[in-house]
């Protein structure tokens, strides 16, 4: 009776294994398309992958040459302004000057007043307060305070 037990316990042992083997061999197959599925996919996916970064690596290049190329024309404006300041500035100072000194004899001579006249009086400021200029108290014989000495 014991060999009909161990018969029996191998059979149920054999049958258990052999639905396991057939749930594996369901999960291998359904594991093998789903792994086609995906490189079906994902081939047409990488292609587009790799000339969208293909195109993009284009565009950064012309990106590149045209910071290069306003680069090297920033440094040419600059070397421009440069030497234009230093060509003309100092002329056109000394033109405009003239010119400003000719302004002012012309306006002197058709008012015809002389120098000293036009000009404002100077006053001095002392401690927070105004105060004739040394001029003008040697002229009015008056002290700084506006008493006479």
């Amino acid at each position: 009776m014991a060999g009909i037990l161990v018969a029996v316990f191998w059979a149920i042992l054999v049958s258990f294994l052999a639905v396991v083997l057939v749930r594996l061999a369901q999960t291998l197959k359904a594991t093998t398309a789903l792994v086609a599925d995906v490189t079906e996919q994902a081939v047409p996916l990488l292609a587009d992958a790799s000339a969208t970064l293909r195109s993009a690596q284009t565009q950064l290049d012309k990106v590149d040459a045209i910071a290069s190329d306003v680069q090297e024309v920033t440094s040419n404006a600059s070397a421009l302004s440069t030497t234009v300041a230093s060509t003309f500035g100092g002329p056109l100072v000394k033109v405009a000057a003239f010119g400003y000194g000719v302004r002012q004899a012309i306006g002197r001579r058709t008012a015809g007043e002389p120098e000293p006249a036009r000009k404002a009086a100077r006053r001095t400021v002392i401690v927070g307060r105004t105060v004739p200029s040394a001029r003008d108290r040697k002229r009015t014989g008056r002290s700084s305070r506006g008493q006479k000495d």
